[in-house]
């Protein structure tokens, strides 16, 4: 993980803390009950319980450094005004002739918010960070087209 802040709302920072404490808790004593439950089946080699267990144990353990990691680096913003684009808002773009919505977060939000969301790192995040509603900005596609992008609305996500 690299040594950047991540910028949060403060409810973002209770969502990731919150799934921080479950993993660290409800998620762990399950894995350590079915690792031990495996283990009494016998035969460590040929148990493929076991080993399941163990493997989910390992990349429980990874998420938990990867979300104590992020949240001991995370800088919380409060917004108070929607005039420009910034971490936390929802953002309505036109984007060749279709308007689409998307949240400016970090990518850990993806699967708690109703929105597609871009970091404020990616093409389109960092394109439109700072623009207000009725301003044209501009990004470089993965396919190296340059798209114009027009920003519609701005609000709270």
């Amino acid at each position: 993980m690299s040594d950047t802040n991540i910028t949060l709302t403060s409810s973002a920072f209770d969502e990731l803390k919150k799934e921080l404490e479950f993993l660290e808790t409800e998620k762990r004593q399950e894995i350590t009950k079915r690792i031990a439950l495996a283990r009494d089946e016998g035969d460590l080699k040929e148990n493929g319980g076991y080993h399941a267990a163990r493997d989910e144990q390992g990349k429980n353990e990874a998420k938990i450094r990867e979300l104590a990691a992020k949240l001991e680096k995370a800088k919380i913003v409060d917004i108070t005004n929607f005039d420009t684009v910034q971490p936390g808002t929802v953002v309505k773009i036109e984007l060749n002739g279709r308007e689409r919505e998307f949240l400016i977060a970090s990518r850990d939000m993806a699967d708690k918010v109703d929105y597609d969301v871009y970091s404020e790192d990616s093409p389109i995040g960092s394109a439109v960070l700072g623009k207000k509603v009725g301003e044209t900005t501009n990004f470089v596609a993965p396919n190296g087209n340059e798209q114009d992008i027009k920003i519609l609305e701005i609000k709270k996500a």
